[in-house]
């Protein structure tokens, strides 16, 4: 059983690296490989053969060099998706925190109501409100600027934040609390102390998504910047736009440059991670 159970993890690593895999080949390959109509898959010294192609690093090259229409490299918008990504998790996870916390703790009228309204904000396709969010942000001169999508991604996601964040701290008996506030803790402090470190593991599941959400974004950071704020969602879609064709060894290597970001922070907060798949399903 143990060995059937190692077999089928290894065949769905497997499966699951191959889109990895591909990008990794696509990103070493010349253009002219990566638009062949046979797949070519054996990297070789030689010239390239039938099912073979020279290996190149031009596509990392082209990342350090300015794209057409734009004044810089891949990387300065790496460094807006990072600042952007990271600034608006922080602020959707400490406000949705705080008020999962409220939401748990305290009979507040009308709770149930205000827990759907927060959720019903999830329902509408974010590019439903686009038109109106432009014209709120010209008002306060937001386009182009890394604090009007922080101020946006905080809201879209404080809703997510708000509802994993009180499915954890429910499971936090109260009773910690109780003994905190016996000894002399303030309300605040109880909440520091006590509870933040055992809903760590919220924290964590709850800081993936909403990173994972603000790094993929598109149709706002394309809608509401054209210049400083750029994110690297944006930057590949300009890449299309290539008047010699799309490079797709340049994007493949980018793509994977793009996800390293992610799959550290995953790899981080991975115990974490998880506890958080199981947390609160066994009764101690």
């Amino acid at each position: 059983m143990k060995n059937i159970r190692i077999a089928i993890i290894i065949g769905y690593a497997a499966l699951a690296s191959l889109p990895l895999a591909w990008l990794g080949l696509t990103s070493i390959k010349t253009k002219e490989a990566a638009i062949s109509p046979t797949a070519r898959y054996i990297p070789s010294a030689s010239d390239e053969g039938r099912h073979t192609f020279k290996p190149t690093l031009d596509g990392y090259r082209q990342l350090l060099v300015p794209h057409v229409g734009t004044r810089h490299a891949m990387w300065h918008f790496i460094g807006n998706s990072i600042l952007i990504g990271l600034l608006s998790t922080l602020a959707s996870v400490a406000l949705g925190t705080a008020c999962a916390y409220g939401f748990s703790r305290y009979d507040i009228p009308g709770a149930k109501d205000w827990l759907f309204f927060i959720l019903s904000t999830r329902f509408l396709p974010p590019l439903a409100v686009v038109v109106p969010v432009l014209l709120m942000y010209r008002t306060f001169d937001l386009p182009n600027t890394h604090l009007g999508l922080i101020i946006l991604y905080t809201g879209f996601n404080l809703s997510l934040a708000v509802w994993l964040m009180k499915g954890f701290i429910d499971e936090i008996p109260r009773e910690y609390e109780e003994a905190a506030l016996v000894d002399g803790y303030t309300r605040f402090q109880a909440f520091t102390r006590i509870i933040l470190p055992q809903a760590r593991t919220g924290v964590a599941v709850t800081a993936v998504f909403c990173l994972i959400s603000a790094w993929n974004e598109y149709g706002f950071a394309m809608t509401l910047n054209n210049a400083e704020a750029v994110t690297v969602p944006v930057y590949f879609a300009g890449l299309q736009g290539n008047i010699q064709g799309v490079p797709w060894p340049q994007i493949a290597a980018g793509v994977l440059i793009f996800a390293l970001p992610i799959i550290v922070f995953t790899v981080l907060v991975r115990r974490h991670l998880l506890r958080g798949v199981t947390f609160g399903t066994i009764k101690q």
